[in-house]
């Protein structure tokens, strides 16, 4: 049997069929699409229609490429981007572009909604997480107080990979993992936060959709769509689920102990949890994960953007070279210490922050030092996350760290050494369209327990020992003690409104 993994992201959508006798991935196809030119500080939106265009134009490669086989294909699964803000109207039109998750044009109503609600340890009581920017609850008010008209029409609200999943079947559904990222779910209990829903519009219940357990299906593919890509009728759509949640099922972090960390433009850490995980502070995200568990996350905007910004300064760098110039530089960079918030910040909650260069001298002011500094700093704010992660209780024995920067192995070493973990890559880069894949094969099964879900994760997920690294003890006491100094530079100069 085949089953079909589609990864909506923010600048592509990628689907894969995925032999599930053999783990093969039998063929791939990837259509990039960009943003809608919009006004306004930290504004960022999306025309949702690109990403059906990308999902028929992927979906009908990937096909052509296994015409004989097309009868086996049984499930497909969505993983989208999280937190973006769907509207559609009573004929089931897109009302306005998407605000998308890297969208920070809603510091202000983020700012209203928790004095609404009582202060940001109430917020955190209500729904597990502190109110941000990046979330869908913001944006949808900010829909509301700057463009009424809009609002007035909207019918439906829904998240992005869910739109795929309405377009694919007809239905609208939300199941707990993404909805979980919008900030008007209490994940503790799974159900809409009434309180939070009444702070954000009066009647929202009426325009969100019925949620789902992970492990229910979100329907079934169009007859229509049957038709026209030669598919069985019994095609099933599975609730799918946001990257993250999917890329947690396609790196195998379905148990306690594993933890997954992404090296992309931005990067994400989370791991598996079979209870909440709230954090006090906000600073690490309470979601529900896409298996009927939890997964705590933290999420910085910084990684990638800044090495390859860095990489840009000197412009006939090749990404070898890049790594050959910063591995000939100790660790700690000579006390050059890079805060990359170039983009803002999420965790820690900085979404108008701006980079720092701090400890500059004579002698490490030269551009190899400036390029390990940059590698250091990205990797020291996802081990900012780690840290909060262990302060809760949640200590991993395994990194799984998947992106575009872990094919750099001076890299993934720096990983093991600044986390104190060991770390390791998978055989494949797919990440969340390998979860979609699995998970459709969960949900198009007959065995829908948590058991099923970890034979196939077990079977269908493999490591890259060749890409293990275990920790260096002395450069992690170094990044220790350059954490430590990057968290009182950063408490400083946000006291005093300087980042």
């Amino acid at each position: 049997m085949i089953t079909l993994g589609i990864d909506s992201g923010t600048q592509s959508t990628k689907t894969i069929a995925l032999d599930l006798e053999t783990g093969e991935i039998l063929a791939s196809a990837q259509q990039a699409y960009g943003f809608v030119e919009v006004k306004g500080e930290g504004a960022m939106e999306q025309d949702p229609s690109v990403w059906i265009a990308a999902v028929e134009a992927t979906i009908t490669e990937v096909l052509s490429n296994i015409p004989d086989r097309r009868s086996e294909v049984s499930g497909i699964g969505v993983s989208g981007q999280q937190h973006g803000l769907v509207l559609l109207d009573v004929a089931d039109g897109i009302v306005r572009p998407a605000k998308l998750w890297c969208d920070t044009s809603t510091t202000a109503q983020c700012a209203e909604l928790t004095k609404v609600l009582g202060g940001e340890q109430r917020v955190v009581e209500l729904t597990g997480n502190a109110m941000l920017p990046g979330y869908t609850a913001p944006k949808i008010l900010w829909v509301r107080q700057n463009e009424p008209q809009n609002w007035s029409e909207t019918a439906a609200i829904l998240l992005p990979h869910d739109y795929i999943n309405w377009w694919l079947t007809g239905v609208k559904s939300m199941e707990y993992g993404d909805a979980s990222g919008t900030a008007l779910l209490d994940v503790k209990t799974r159900t809409w936060s009434q309180p939070v829903l009444d702070a954000v519009a009066p009647g929202l219940a009426e325009k969100l959709p019925p949620l789902r357990h992970s492990s229910e299906p979100a329907g079934a593919l169009r007859p229509e769509l049957c038709a026209k890509w030669h598919l069985a009728s019994s095609v099933v759509v599975s609730s799918g689920g946001g990257d993250n949640m999917m890329g947690a099922i396609g790196t195998g972090n379905v148990s306690p102990g594993i933890m997954t960390a992404s090296l992309g433009t931005s990067g994400t850490l989370y791991a598996f949890s079979s209870v909440p995980v709230i954090d006090p502070q906000g600073e690490v995200a309470a979601f529900c994960d896409s298996t009927g568990s939890w997964m705590p996350l933290a999420c910085t905007m910084n990684v990638t953007l800044v090495t390859e910004l860095t990489r840009a300064l000197y412009a006939d760098w090749t990404h070898d070279h890049y790594d050959t110039e910063a591995a000939a530089i100790p660790a700690g960079s000579d006390g050059l210490l890079l805060l990359p918030y170039l983009a803002g910040e999420r965790t820690p909650n900085l979404p108008h922050g701006k980079g720092v260069l701090h400890g500059i001298t004579t002698k490490n002011f030269t551009p190899a030092h400036i390029a390990r500094a940059a590698m250091e700093g990205v990797t020291l704010g996802l081990a900012y996350g780690l840290e909060r992660f262990r302060a809760l209780g949640v200590t991993p024995s395994e990194i799984r760290i998947t992106g575009g920067g872990t094919k750099s192995p001076f890299w993934r070493q720096l990983c093991a050494d600044i986390f104190g973990v060991p770390t390791v890559c998978l055989t494949s880069s797919e990440g969340a369209a390998l979860g979609g894949a699995i998970q459709a094969a969960w949900a198009a099964g007959q065995d829908h327990s948590r058991e099923a879900l970890h034979a196939l994760c077990a079977r269908l997920v493999t490591l890259d020992e060749s890409t293990r690294c275990t920790p260096n003890p002395q450069h992690f006491e170094i990044y220790k003690e350059l954490l430590e100094r990057a968290n009182r530079l950063r408490s400083a100069l946000s006291a005093a409104n300087l980042l």
